[in-house]
Order: C-alpha cells, then structure tokens, then sequence
C-alpha cells in the first residue's frame, strides 16, 4: 500500500505543536531556552516520531 507523502508531515506537524503546548505549559524555563534550540527539537523528534509511526504502519 503507497502512502500520500503528505502524512509524516502532517504528524511532524502534529507533534510539533504538541510540543510547542508543552513549551508554552512550562514557562519559565521557555525564557531561558533560545527559540533555535526548542524549533531544532521539536522538528528533529517530529521527525522521528513520524519516521517510527510510518514504520510501524508497514
């Protein structure tokens, strides 16, 4: 079964804002973080969240 290129994006992008609630939920600890780093991971664990669950479909 061939699967649209558009789902691992779609879950990248799910759990990128998953991750971003989280972020937000902390606070504090979001001021002493740069933007750069909280971005890099969470497209690097979307990524592999996305890579795991496509991989786990086959």
């Amino acid at each position: 079964m061939k699967t649209s290129p558009f789902l691992p994006a779609i879950l990248t992008g799910a759990f990128c804002a998953v991750f971003a609630v989280v972020i937000t939920m902390l606070g504090s600890i979001v001021s002493l973080v740069p933007g750069l780093l909280i971005a890099f991971v969470s497209g690097f664990l979307g990524s592999l969240f996305a890579t795991y669950v496509m991989k786990k479909k086959k």
